[in-house]
């Protein structure tokens, strides 16, 4: 048979005999169809401005907000912090009223007693001077000075360790991706990127005291986490602290207990395999 459609003449389709059975690749430039490049998701696809009431002066805020159900996560560090393709989501997850100063981390922008709306009135509403937003986004400086805002309201208003904890822990993650973007950066950034290192140790300590006082002080969940998932970011932070007595017990704890997820455990299999490789590395 030389043609896959020959004999077709006798079924009155010979016209068809010769013809090839697949279509000829088209030229897509000739056509007029090129394919467009696909083009990388940027920052600033990644948020939107989100309106709040502020709980002092209950004026409305505007607030840029990343839009969570669209940025891709890439991985979680070994304290929780989340990371996302083309945007870092720290920067966005601080309100800040424009008109009395009133920070917070975004699930703290909520009404508080008249006492507390007291003292942030007389302590940050009266004294602080604001820079008006006009960016599409959020720069690093930007976003450290909006966390700093959010832990001096914090810290004014008396409010629980567990938030002030949590204030510290963010700002250090935001410090890492502050670090991150500079050593992808071209230039020279190896003074800088020490400075922000060193900045987020000392966050992440203050992480570590806010989060153990929390743990003897407050019901759970704190700051949406329940008791085991503290007890597991207070042993990466006690590891990073060089506190290996205190990181074994808290891992020792997890491994035993019927309550913790296999999600946890897995977790602190991993940090106990790498606490006991640097006990055996500092017994040379």
């Amino acid at each position: 048979m030389s043609n896959l459609l020959s004999g077709l003449s006798k079924l009155g389709l010979g016209n068809l005999e010769n013809t090839s059975i697949y279509e000829a690749p088209k030229d897509e430039k000739k056509d007029g169809k090129q394919e467009k490049a696909v083009e990388k998701v940027q920052e600033k696809d990644l948020i939107f401005d989100r309106s709040f009431e502020c709980p002092v002066c209950y004026e409305k805020v505007t607030s840029k907000v990343m839009k969570s159900g669209k940025a891709k996560l890439l991985r979680t560090d070994k304290d929780l912090r989340p990371v996302y393709e083309s945007i870092d989501a720290q920067k966005y997850d601080v309100v800040v009223c424009p008109h009395c100063g009133f920070s917070a981390i975004t699930r703290y922008f909520v009404p508080m007693t008249p006492g507390q709306v007291k003292l942030i009135k007389e302590n940050i509403s009266s004294k602080v001077h604001l820079t008006p937003h006009t960016g599409e986004s959020y720069t690093y400086d930007q976003a450290f000075e909006r966390y700093q805002l959010a832990l001096a309201n914090a810290v004014v208003r008396q409010a629980k360790s567990s938030e002030k904890a949590y204030c510290c822990l963010k700002s250090a993650w935001l410090l890492r991706g502050w670090q991150e973007e500079l050593a992808a950066a071209e230039g020279d950034n190896k003074e800088k990127i020490a400075e922000l290192k060193e900045a987020e140790k000392e966050y992440l300590q203050n992480a570590m005291e806010g989060f153990s006082t929390a743990k003897a002080s407050e019901n759970f969940p704190v700051c949406g986490m329940d008791e085991n998932t503290v007890d597991y970011l207070l042993a990466v932070l006690a590891f990073w602290a060089g506190k290996y007595d205190v990181a074994s017990r808290l891992i020792a704890a997890l491994l035993t207990t019927p309550t913790a997820n296999a999600r946890v455990k897995d977790k602190a299999r991993d940090l106990k395999d790498e606490i006991v490789a640097e006990l055996k590395k500092a017994k040379g």
